[in-house]
């Protein structure tokens, strides 16, 4: 049998049962109904809206034009009807807009809308938002209902097949990044790294993709990505390629300073590309590396002492923490030691840079933080997929997340490092000769 409840009944019908399922259904729809009708409020006058401005803009352009006329006296800007209405999907939902029609006699003109181009289906956030959500995890089959849920069931042109094309244009985007001309860039840190992918390719026996990743700060203080190549487990000769093919296509002015993690590859090919450039470990590769040769139990003891060497004002101070280390745990734990005392040379470069840019390169955070996103991606990624399409999704992702990038700290310093002025200690000393 089932269940009733008492309840709100039609006026009339005071004997109806009301089933609890029933129930809820009256009250989600007594709770959707003011959303509904508050998104096509908020709809209609955005399409209001809109359609005032094409008009505006239509009617201004008449207005400018309308005291010229041929030889028999006709105006030759008019209006002359509207165009077929059409369909434009917004972030609001589709707006069913009529533009109207404008003839345009003069030799060589026409008109042309800034407000709503001839070809314009959607506006242009729409055609970033498709990208991100992709690139942010959702699946191509899922895209479609995703989107609808956003912009509403009758949107168009949101098909897993636009993903597709999408896709494509990124390769193409992607190509012709890579091949930019870079003669008018002018890079003072380089942060590097090899990103690893669980992304199943096309090509058998490499089963996990190596991406290789240089990411540059500018004279103003702004970071952009350098280069994204794929390697072949972090060689030499694969950071070599990349490292050459940075100064083919322009690059003059060698960075003063790249920092990166224990790879050989990366190093030993920036010493035969780029001698003038000084090196810096990233610490937090350094101290994960040391921990991983210690016990657990000293985990967060040791990591102190490691934060108090990189933390430290000035090199003296550091280099004393540093001792210190090597003399508390060198008994028990010679492989953590050796593990750090290989890299004392090129631990401690930051302390030749303004103090304000330590945060910045000590680490190579800058990269670890960006790629973080993209792995999220490739776990989505089901199936196989080729060399060129992992390239242009790391590509992409890289430049979305670019737009959120900040700039240096105590970036009005970057001239004085490019210009050669010694610091010690973080702080200007004297301006080169």
């Amino acid at each position: 049998m089932p269940k009733y409840r008492k309840s709100l009944r039609p006026e009339g019908r005071k004997d109806t049962p009301v089933r609890n399922n029933e129930w809820k259904d009256s009250e989600s729809q007594i709770k959707e109904e003011p959303k509904s009708i508050l998104e096509q409020i908020i709809r209609e006058g955005a399409r209001k809206l809109l359609q005032g401005a094409i008009e505006s803009e239509v009617s201004e352009y008449l207005e400018r034009f309308r005291c010229q006329r041929d030889e028999g006296g006709r105006r030759l800007v008019v209006r002359n009807g509207s165009l077929p209405s059409r369909e434009l999907v917004t972030g609001v939902g589709p707006l069913r807009i009529r533009q109207p029609r404008v003839r345009d006699r003069r030799e060589g003109e026409a008109f042309s809308s800034n407000i709503l181009p001839r070809y314009m289906r959607r506006v242009p956030s729409l055609d970033n938002l498709m990208p991100v959500l992709y690139l942010k995890g959702i699946s191509t089959g899922d895209f479609t209902r995703a989107l609808e849920a956003i912009l509403g069931e009758k949107a168009s042109g949101l098909s897993a097949a636009n993903i597709v094309r999408l896709k494509r244009q990124w390769e193409q985007e992607y190509q012709q990044w890579s091949k930019r001309d870079l003669s008018g860039r002018r890079y003072v840190y380089f942060w590097a790294d090899g990103i690893y992918f669980n992304v199943r390719l096309e090509e058998p026996g490499n089963d996990r993709q190596c991406i290789l990743v240089i990411m540059g700060a500018l004279e103003d203080g702004s970071k952009e990505m350098v280069a994204v190549v794929d390697g072949y487990r972090e060689s030499k000769e694969s950071w070599r390629g990349m490292l050459r093919d940075l100064k083919r296509r322009g690059l003059r002015e060698v960075p003063k300073l790249a920092v990166g993690d224990g790879g050989l590859g990366f190093w030993a090919a920036l010493e035969e590309e780029f001698p003038q450039t000084r090196h810096q470990r990233c610490w937090v590769h350094k101290t994960l590396n040391v921990l991983d040769k210690m016990p657990k139990s000293l985990h967060a003891k040791v990591k102190t002492h490691l934060r108090q060497m990189y933390t430290a004002p000035t090199k003296e101070e550091a280099l004393k923490a540093y001792e210190e280390f090597l003399v508390l745990y060198q008994a028990k734990y010679d492989r953590a030691c050796e593990c750090l005392r290989k890299d004392k040379d090129v631990l401690f470069t930051f302390y030749d840079f303004p103090a304000e840019h330590w945060v910045h390169i000590r680490t190579t955070n800058p990269i670890e933080s960006t790629f973080g996103t993209v792995r999220h991606r490739t776990r989505k990624t089901k199936g196989c997929g080729s060399r060129l399409a992992t390239l242009s999704m790391v590509f992409k992702l890289s430049l979305e997340a670019q737009k959120t990038w900040k700039k240096l700290k105590g970036h009005q310093l970057i001239l004085k490092v490019i210009e050669g002025v010694r610091f010690v200690d973080g702080e200007m000393m004297e301006e080169a000769a």
